[in-house]
């Protein structure tokens, strides 16, 4: 029986290959190559090319479009025709404390002098004395006032449309042990 099986096992396998045979194989080689004579591609043609005219550009004469100079000068017109209150007069005299940028300064103490309150500002290694009403700052600061831990300041600055605006800043009264 088991001899039986193996034979009708044998005779499967032998049928199965030549069904693999190469005859239809054949067939579908001539189709192709049939095909392949017959057919013939359309392809437009490539369009010609445009002539390109190249530009002169003369940026030696031009203004440099990104120049600080050149927005500088755009935003003075804007702010000499604008009506905003909050606009600083920039024609004024600076005072000394008013080129130090305010993180550069401390506050190290107080005292009176004459009935007025004065705050001292150190900067570097140079101490100065202020007051309420004395400007201070790189932002057109004004000193609004003086207690004795702190110093009031109301700064003026140009938001991102050129508009000016008002921000308070505070130097806070710097402890000796700590430095801060």
């Amino acid at each position: 029986m088991m001899r039986a099986h193996t034979m009708g096992a044998a005779a499967l396998a032998a049928l199965l290959l030549v069904g693999c045979g190469d005859s239809d194989v054949q067939e579908v080689r001539e189709w192709m190559t049939q095909v392949q004579r017959d057919t013939h591609p359309k392809v437009k043609p490539l369009p010609e090319p445009k002539d390109f005219i190249p530009y002169a550009y003369g940026a030696k004469e031009a203004v440099d479009p990104f120049s600080q100079n050149k927005l500088l000068g755009e935003l003075a017109k804007a702010a000499a025709a604008s009506t905003n209150p909050n606009q600083p007069d920039t024609r004024r005299p600076r005072e000394l404390l008013e080129t130090f940028p305010l993180d550069t300064m401390r506050m190290v103490g107080t005292m009176q002098k004459g009935g007025a309150g004065y705050a001292l500002v150190q900067i570097d290694r140079a101490l100065y004395q202020v007051r309420a009403g004395q400007r201070i700052g790189q932002n057109f600061g004004v000193v609004t006032r003086v207690t004795d831990d702190a110093v009031n300041i109301r700064e003026v600055v140009q938001d991102a449309a050129g508009e000016w605006t008002e921000r308070m800043a505070k130097l806070e009264l710097q402890s000796k042990e700590t430095g801060q």
